[in-house]
C-alpha cells in the first residue's frame, strides 16, 4: 500500500498543525497515517493544545513509541508516500542532516531520503540563527522540502485557525492532499 504517510510530531512550537493535519488525514479516510510523537512534543501537544498523547493517537491509523527502532517504518521496503514532520525542531533538522538516527523519528526521515521518499520539514524558529540556516539548506540539499508555517495576509485570515488551516493545506498539497479554498488568482484592478 503506497497510500501510507508518516507524521512525525516533534517538541518545536506548532503543535496545533500537527493536530490538523491529523485531523484531515483522519477525515480523508483513504490515506495510513503512521504517527510518532517525541517526548518534547508530548509537553507541547499539553501547552498548546490541552491534548495528551492518547489524545493525537486516536486521529492516526497506526502509532509507533518513539524509541521503536524496529518499527515498520525504519525499514526501506515499508512503501510509504513519505515523512512530515510537523512540527520540526531545529534539533529535529540538526538529527536529520547528520544522520543521527537515535530514534524512530529520524530514522523514519533517514529512511525518506535514503530510499528517495518526499520528506518534509515543517520548521518552526525564529529568529534563525547561522546554525539553523546552515542546517536547514542541507536537509534541502539532501532532498528535503523545507515548508515553515508562514504566515499569508492575501487569504485575509480573521483567526489563528484560518491561518493554521492555510499552513496545513499548503503541507498537504507537496503530497497532492490539497483540499484548499484557497488560490492565488492574481491581482485584481
Amino acid at each position: 500500500m503506497d497510500k501510507r504517510l508518516i507524521i512525525g510530531v516533534s517538541g518545536a512550537s506548532g503543535a496545533p498543525l500537527a493536530v490538523e493535519i491529523l485531523r484531515r488525514l483522519h477525515s480523508r479516510g483513504d490515506i495510513e497515517t503512521h504517527l510518532i510523537i517525541t517526548r518534547g512534543a508530548e509537553m507541547t501537544l499539553k501547552q498548546e493544545c490541552d491534548m495528551s498523547v492518547n489524545d493525537l493517537r486516536e486521529l492516526a491509523s497506526v502509532y509507533h513509541d518513539v524509541d521503536e527502532l524496529g518499527a515498520s517504518i525504519a525499514s526501506g521496503s515499508f512503501r510509504t508516500m513519505g515523512m512530515i514532520v510537523v512540527p520540526c525542531s531545529m534539533k529535529t533538522v540538526a538529527g536529520i542532516v547528520s544522520g543521527y538516527s537515535d530514534n524512530l523519528l529520524l530514522r523514519a526521515a533517514d529512511v525518506c531520503m535514503k530510499e528517495g521518499r518526499k520528506l518534509l520539514l515543517e520548521a518552526r524558529e525564529s529568529p534563525l540563527s547561522t546554525v539553523h540556516l546552515r542546517n536547514l539548506c542541507e536537509a534541502s540539499r539532501l532532498g528535503a522540502t523545507i515548508v515553515p508555517p508562514m504566515l499569508t495576509y492575501y487569504i485575509r485570515p480573521e483567526s489563528v485557525e484560518a491561518c493554521t488551516s492555510y499552513a496545513a493545506d499548503r503541507i498537504l498539497s507537496q503530497f497532492g492532499l490539497s483540499e484548499s479554498e484557497y488560490e492565488w488568482e492574481g491581482m485584481n484592478e
